[in-house]
């Protein structure tokens, strides 16, 4: 094998190697974000602070947060309330903002 294909064949894996280390650095810092959501989601589900929720302290987080987005007080959530506000995780406790 010629000395410049084995150059460009190095040089295609070298490239491989670094693409992959940047994907699974992407990746790992998405999950890493994913985690600190979870972990922040379950600090404000869970009422009795025993590390798990169950599903009457999800069904009252979840009936709470249906509550606030109706901001009609329809009984149903329409595509603007919806729209208007999205979940964001802070130090201090999920808090909604509306989009500007």
């Amino acid at each position: 094998m010629p000395k410049l294909a084995k150059l460009a064949i190095v040089a295609a894996l070298a490239a491989g190697v670094v693409a992959s280390t940047a994907s699974y650095a992407a990746s790992r810092r998405t999950w890493t974000a994913g985690e600190r959501h979870v972990a922040e989601l379950l600090r404000l589900m869970d009422q009795d602070k025993n590390g798990r929720v169950s599903k009457e302290e999800f069904m009252s987080f979840m009936s709470a947060e249906f509550d606030r987005l109706d901001r009609n007080k329809s009984g149903e959530l329409e595509p603007e309330e919806l729209s208007r506000f999205h979940y964001a995780p802070s130090q201090s406790g999920a808090h909604v903002n509306p989009h500007k």
